[in-house]
Order: C-alpha cells, then structure tokens, then sequence
C-alpha cells in the first residue's frame, strides 16, 4: 500500500536530487528514506529514480508521477489545515517564505509579536528569491509568502502590508557629491551595484536608476543585501537600500544614506497565499500581526522567543 511517508519522502528526494539532503529535510536517515523510496517503486512498478554513481535523477515516468504525488500531498494538507479551524486562529503550523532582503529586518520584528499575541503558532521560514518561493506557494511547500508586489498569478490571493521607500547607499568616505534629494539623472551606472540575477531588488534597482539597457553596470552580482553593502562601504560602488533596511545596515557598515527626490521610489511589501487555502483568517491575523510588529520597535532577540521556529529545507 502506498503511504503519505512514502510519498513525501519522495517529493523531497525530487525537489533536492540528493539522498542525503532529502533524509535531512524529513527528518530521517539516509537509508530510512532509501527504503520507503524502493518499497514505493516496487508498488508502482516503476522505476522513479535512476540513481548513478555522481547524480540521482528522475526517471520520465518520475517525473509524470511526482506531479500526482504532489497534488495528494497537497489535498492532505488542506485536509489538516480544514481539520484545524475550530482550533484558535493561527494556531499550529504555519510555512511562511520571505524574499531575502525582506527577511533579515522582518524577522526580529515579526516573531517577538507573534510569541506574545499567538505563542502556539509554529512557524516553519523559508528564504528564497521570489521565483522560488511563488513555485512553493503554487505546489503547497508553504503556505504563504512576503514579498514585493504585484505577484502575477491568477490563483494568488495577496494582502498590502506596507510601503518601504528606497534611499541610495555610499560609502561616508566617497567622493562623489550627491545633491540630496537626489533624481535618477544623478546615478552614475558605472558605479551601481547590484544583487544578482533572480532578486527582484535588483529589478526595482534597474528600474529606479533607468540603467536596464546600460551595458557600463559593474559585473558583479551580491548575493545578499548585506554583501552588498559591505561593498558599498569600502567606496566599490552605490547601491539601492530599501527604507527598512536602513537602521540595521548603518549600525553596522560606515554609509551615507541619500533621499531621492520626490516622488520617492518604493516598493509595496505584501503576504501570499494560495486563494484555494482555507485558512484566510490565519493569513489576515498574520498580516494584521505584521503591520502591527512594525509599530513597535522590538529589541528581543530571536533566541529568546517560545514561537517555535525552523527553517524549511531547501
């Protein structure tokens, strides 16, 4: 008989292409999930996985068959989150994905408030670039994400969270002279740096900067906000730095924010979720909790915090 174990397991093994990382995502030894695996493949009758001495790969008929795999995984878990709703609101697990340069200033904030005002919530965080976390949302890996909108899908619900403005970052020491507030005209393209390809930060940079077709931009893409700005601090380029990541980042690099005139750039920051989940009162307690953390500044750190945290494999 096929099992729900079996068939996570190997929706884990797919998404990862490696036994090791795939036990460890659930939870369970390397041979434990071996195992489960050959047991399903010999109900089946097929071959799911070609294992090779450097590699492990989906068979074509893998493949065709992990799209079924997950969508049961998918009824199952609607079936607990519909089983859960005479409980409490935001009570008991809950996926949240959050874009990185969103996640390192939200997180501190976001999670003391939760422990106060839902202290049996257990979240599960993911951070990944957009692209990545919307395929999760859409396959049921998690169950809502934050992100920059508009998120372009017909089968997403979203909710406005707040307005973060972008300012540019120099280095203290840096020769260039910036009129404050500053206009686009001012940017030099030569000297912008970028996170790299996938980050929709680097997008809204472009686009800011009207240097999407300019060929003099550095090669150089960070893979974090503060990378980023380790750079931009030892006087190697400027870059766009979002509103909320501003206090954080002068604490600890020596920078030089910069207005822009008005109308300022911004980005507006929003929760996901699926429009088929059930749990729509969670989702809006949560982005009522978020834009309420956001009133408070909270000095707790996150070890301290009862809200159970983990992250989601990868």
């Amino acid at each position: 008989m096929i099992t729900i174990r079996q068939l996570r397991y190997f929706e884990a093994l797919a998404t990862t292409l490696h036994f090791g990382r795939a036990a460890e995502m659930v939870h369970v030894s390397q041979p434990a999930l071996s195992t489960q695996i050959m047991e399903l493949e010999r109900h089946l009758g097929v071959k799911l996985i070609e294992r090779t001495r450097g590699s492990t790969l989906l068979t074509a008929k893998g493949a065709e068959l992990l799209a079924h795999a997950r969508l049961v995984l998918s009824s199952v878990d609607r079936l607990e989150q519909a089983a859960r709703q005479n409980s409490g609101t935001l009570e008991g697990l809950l996926r949240l994905g959050i874009i990185p340069t969103v996640a390192p200033y939200l997180v501190p904030q976001v999670v003391p408030y939760l422990r106060r005002m839902h202290p049996l919530i257990e979240l599960e965080l993911k951070e990944a670039v957009t692209d990545r976390l919307s395929a999760d949302l859409a396959e049921g890996r998690i169950d809502a994400m934050i992100a920059a909108l508009p998120i372009e899908a017909d089968n997403f619900v979203d909710i406005h969270l707040f307005t973060d403005r972008f300012f540019m970052a120099m280095a203290e020491n840096d020769s260039d002279v910036l009129l404050s507030p500053l206009t686009e005209t001012q940017v030099d393209p030569e000297r912008l740096l970028l996170l790299e390809e996938g980050h929709c930060l680097r997008d809204q940079a472009l686009a800011v900067c009207k240097a999407a077709n300019r060929r003099s931009l550095i090669n150089f893409g960070a893979t974090s906000m503060a990378t980023l700005l380790q750079m931009v601090s030892h006087d190697m380029g400027m870059t766009l730095i979002p509103e909320m990541a501003v206090e954080t980042e002068t604490s600890r690099n020596h920078l030089r924010i910069v207005p822009f005139a008005e109308p300022q750039p911004a980005r507006e920051i929003g929760l996901v979720w699926r429009r088929s989940n059930p749990r729509r009162a969670d989702m809006e307690a949560l982005a009522h909790a978020i834009i309420a953390s956001r009133r408070e500044p909270s000095k707790q750190l996150l070890r301290d915090s009862t809200v159970r945290v983990r992250p989601i494999a990868s």
